[in-house]
């Protein structure tokens, strides 16, 4: 077929390979324009431009799709179908309506479940069991449109949300080229109006520990978390970035070091923390971080 790409972060680079890969003919790659990072504060392409410039695709970049210059320029490419995943933009409607078979999105949860934003990190964070990847035609609401395919993928007590958004990329990539190769046997399955959940952005207010809460939340705080924004706590009167951690028996002053292996107690139970971060530094597992900075009981966290 031949594909308009639509999509910007890590996230989408799967996909766009898998499309490739499979034979279809990508007319134009859309993502969202570099914008500066780094220390220097230069303008970074994203990694779905730099990918597609090393497979020699012709990539845009627009800031709106509002215009009628953008929109007529998207319909004479002349694309049978568009595929969106993560893309950054709202699509007006005559975007979607331009190719001969619509657009189709990939969105990282079991719809109606998780519409919006961050449907990864919510799902940690909420303790859902298991999540996964929908195909689904586009419409003008917010990840209304009916559902072509689905996959599922468990969540494990030890998974983070960057865990899951290694595994649900490679999920997606699978299951559109699977949609495309049977786009005319499947049925759109409309999403039913029980159980529609929004995932919000995360803000980065979300991120401090409350030692007060049960350990269940804290550890899905830390694991939703990570590995961006990620959750903090102060240590010695520094930040401290928690990436990951367990489940660990143990009681006491909320925020107080239960042992010198990084088992911190909670309102209710206690967390061990198993990666962290100091500002400036790079992330270390446990072990490797105590090497460098011993943390005693009776150290308290988080003041």
């Amino acid at each position: 077929m031949r594909v308009v790409f639509m999509g910007s972060p890590d996230f989408s680079v799967p996909v766009l390979d898998a499309l490739v890969n499979a034979g279809h003919e990508i007319a134009a790659v859309y993502c969202q324009p570099p914008r500066p990072a780094g220390r220097g504060k230069k303008d970074r392409p994203t990694p779905v431009q730099q990918r597609a410039e090393a497979l020699g695709l012709t990539v845009r970049h627009p800031t709106s799709l509002k215009t009628e210059e953008e929109q007529q320029a998207f319909a004479d490419l002349n694309a049978d179908i568009a595929v969106v995943v993560a893309y950054g933009l709202i699509l007006p409607q005559a975007i979607l309506d331009a190719p001969k078979h619509e657009c189709l999105n990939i969105h990282a949860s079991l719809l109606p479940r998780w519409r919006g934003a961050a449907p990864i990190h919510r799902a940690v964070m909420a303790g859902d069991s298991e999540t996964g990847v929908c195909i689904m035609q586009m419409e003008a609401g917010l990840d209304t449109g009916p559902v072509l395919l689905c996959d599922a993928t468990a969540i494990g007590a030890d998974d983070t949300t960057g865990d899951l958004h290694d595994r649900l990329s490679q999920m997606g990539a699978k299951l559109i080229v699977e949609a495309l190769a049977k786009l005319d046997d499947l049925v759109p399955r409309p999403q039913p109006d029980v159980g529609v959940t929004y995932a919000d952005k995360i803000d980065k207010s979300e991120a401090k520990v409350d030692w007060t809460q049960p350990a269940t939340l804290v550890d899905r705080q830390i694991r939703g978390l990570s590995p961006f924004p990620g959750a903090w706590t102060i240590l010695n009167g520094d930040r401290l970035k928690l990436l990951h951690s367990r489940l660990a028996d143990g009681a006491g002053r909320p925020g107080m070091a239960l042992d010198d292996r990084l088992t911190i107690a909670c309102g209710r139970g206690a967390v061990t923390i198993t990666r962290a971060q100091r500002a400036g530094k790079g992330a270390q597992d446990a072990d490797t971080f105590l090497r460098g900075q011993a943390v005693p009981a009776g150290t308290q966290l988080g003041e």
